[in-house]
């Protein structure tokens, strides 16, 4: 099952183990259950500290394709509910390491906080092998599960599990239980796990005076393109460097074909997001991932509130907080993104080559993804809510023209509608006539804003009605030593190299302050 160069590296990783482990594989019958036995055995064939043991676990374990990872006969809390294959087979991996003595790559403030929970969780990732988002939480939960004994996660297939997944009513991924509970569900990120955990669960959370940082020359908030390409223009210069971010990558990480990224053909958000870190641990930046700053009080030496409870001391701050599509809010959406909905017209249009696509929003962004969709794809319609587009004239003009391009308005979008992973079509009612239209498409584009991730900020430096932090073309904010850069600010066409770009100015210009102050 496994092939030689995986197993080859398998026995590199588990090198490094410091103890032994035992997969604790429920005792029954079910048909998957010899495939999972044999998958187990060719895992622990690499190490002689990994073995597979075959037990009754007294209602421990789900189901006889259910096991655990035990550790000096201690169970470690975690386990996998299926054949962790596919995506989530570095899941399973990174588990291993990391409850036999491999630290974890969490932050240590994040650490103290998961080590503070005081009271029982029990977690439930319900994930598809296919699903590219899964993994995240579910190494996120594990690496929870590591840190507290009184915390537990398991990973459960629910394409192995029909019925369960029917009667919880579960219709996409991942979906998160907690103590029994709907924690979370559809696409979500280790950062919101986090949060959710500081608003839910009873916490011995230490308060910090200040970080265990030395003073930094610059705070970057945020990690996407803007963010990194700051941290490492500024790392060069010799500074004492910090990101804090929700998660390396930001938006860039849903996005899963880039072919307008100069002097790479084609590569993917995830690989982009690999290529970043890569890039970064070449150079001293402190990565401070899976946090949000809270705060950030202004003076000569400026303090920023993180939600570890940490206090961050810096000269000069940059904020590349970046920006999120404003979403429609309905059933389908949030479980289909990278399936067949999407959010940029720029980078995904050119995959729906020949197909049926509309687009939600009748503004300037909207008519504008039209006309640029026309070009390549069968035919566009177009969903405006209102009675009326709110674009430009010139641009209604110029789709009014086009053979491709059909306008609806007075258009309620419904629901996403969707069959084996992919978009089918869309769910709209007339507003006029309450008559309810299902359209066959192969691609949604949400058209309908964005907003600026700049909440953390707007009391301190200047936004404009939208939440853009306005900047001049050096990206310093109306505050001194604060800078801006990427799709938070008032800087147009919200694209990868552009945001590099001024993520690298950014730094440049803070450079040049921390010269002159």
């Amino acid at each position: 099952m496994l092939a030689p160069e995986i197993k080859k590296a398998l026995t590199t990783y588990t090198a490094a183990m410091k103890t032994d482990l035992v997969f604790v594989l429920q005792k029954g019958v079910h048909e998957r259950r010899e495939e999972l036995l044999t998958f187990l055995s060719e895992v622990a064939s690499t190490s002689e500290r990994l073995s597979v043991e075959e037990r009754d676990t007294l209602n421990t374990l789900r189901s006889p394709i259910s096991f655990l990872l035990e550790v000096d006969g201690q169970e470690t809390g975690v386990q996998f509910s299926g054949i962790p294959s596919g995506h989530e087979f570095n899941s399973l991996i990174l588990a291993v390491l990391n409850t036999t003595g491999t630290p974890s790559k969490l932050d240590e403030s994040l650490k103290t906080l998961i080590k503070g929970i005081n009271t029982p969780l029990k977690f439930e990732v319900f994930v598809s092998l296919s699903c590219h988002n899964c993994p995240d939480v579910v190494q996120a939960l594990n690496q929870f599960s590591s840190l507290n004994p009184l915390i537990s996660s398991e990973m459960i297939d629910g394409g192995l599990f029909p019925e369960l997944v029917e009667d919880l009513n579960i219709q996409g991924v991942p979906t998160v239980f907690l103590n029994g509970e709907l924690f979370a569900n559809g696409k979500i990120d280790p950062s919101t796990l986090v949060d959710r955990l500081l608003e839910r669960a009873p916490i011995d959370k230490p308060t910090h005076l200040n970080s265990e940082l030395p003073l930094q020359d610059v705070t970057i908030i945020g990690g996407g393109p803007a963010g990194v390409a700051a941290a490492i223009y500024a790392a060069r210069k010799g500074l004492k460097v910090t990101i804090i971010t929700d998660r390396l990558g930001g938006q860039l990480k849903d996005t899963l074909g880039i072919e307008n990224f100069i002097s790479v053909s084609q590569t993917t958000g995830p690989d982009l997001t690999s290529d970043l870190l890569a890039h970064m641990q070449d150079y001293e930046i402190t990565l401070k991932e899976h946090l949000r700053v809270t705060k950030i009080e202004d003076g000569e030496i400026k303090q920023i509130h993180i939600s570890s409870g940490e206090i961050i001391e810096t000269k000069t701050i940059i904020i590349a907080s970046g920006a999120k599509w404003r979403e429609l809010g309905c059933p389908g959406e949030k479980e289909n993104i990278g399936n067949g909905v999407a959010y940029c017209p720029h980078c995904d249009g050119p995959f729906y080559k020949g197909k049926d696509v509309a687009v939600v929003g009748g503004g300037n962004s909207g008519i504008e993804a039209a006309l640029d969709l026309e070009n390549i794809v069968n035919s566009v319609t177009v969903l405006e809510f209102l009675p009326e587009l709110k674009a430009d004239q010139i641009l209604v003009d110029q789709a009014s023209g086009k053979d491709k391009i059909k306008i609806i308005k007075n258009a309620e979008t419904k629901q996403v509608l969707a069959a084996d992973g992919k978009v089918t079509g869309i769910e709209y009612i007339d507003r006029n006539t309450k008559k309810t239209t299902k359209l066959s498409l192969s691609g949604i584009f949400v058209q309908i804003g964005l907003v600026p991730n700049s909440e953390f900020a707007k009391d301190l430096v200047k936004t404009t009605k939208y939440g853009e932090i306005v900047i001049n073309d050096r990206c310093e904010t109306n505050i001194k030593g604060i800078y801006a850069c990427g799709d938070v600010t008032t800087v147009p066409y919200k694209q990868i190299v552009v945001a590099m770009s001024e993520g690298s100015k950014a730094s440049l210009s803070a450079f040049d302050h921390l010269l002159k102050n």
